[in-house]
């Protein structure tokens, strides 16, 4: 989004509007941002109505299933991922001076009513969760009274 590194100004002599850079570089810090900015602070979530079930997709690019979490109780369905950027080994090696990681959390939930809680079936497929829910098959309980 922005460039977090702020560039030494006026060949690095600290002037009175270091601090003014400083404040603006951390206003547009990803972590200062509210939510309803952050474009990455939520992941899509499109839910379908098939005859006999609902089907879940969720785009998650970038994350791995070790990553994603599923949780279903009572008919909520919460998806919750974490990613958690760790230093590699040959980073370690290099002379950084600066550098960044990321560590994200997100959690989207979702009722659905009269669905079989035992027979979900998830799937991570190019950065898409396909999640299958299916209904509770209702037998036809209506019965017709006659009028004395």
């Amino acid at each position: 989004m922005f460039n977090k590194i702020t560039p030494r100004r006026y060949n690095g002599v600290r002037s009175q509007f270091d601090d003014f850079y400083n404040v603006m570089d951390q206003f547009f810090n990803d972590n200062f941002m509210p939510t309803k900015f952050n474009n990455e602070s939520i992941f899509k979530v499109d839910i379908q109505d098939l005859k006999d079930s609902y089907l879940v997709e969720a785009d998650l690019p970038g994350y791995n299933k070790d990553e994603i979490s599923l949780h279903l109780e009572k008919g909520n369905l919460t998806i919750s991922v974490n990613k958690n950027e760790e230093l590699d080994k040959s980073d370690e090696e290099k002379n950084y001076i600066h550098k960044e990681r990321k560590t994200s959390s997100m959690s989207r939930s979702m009722y659905f009513d009269n669905i079989d809680e035992e027979d979900l079936k998830a799937k991570l497929e190019d950065g898409v969760l396909k999640i299958k829910i299916p209904k509770n098959k209702k037998e036809n309980n209506s019965k017709k009274i006659e009028i004395e």
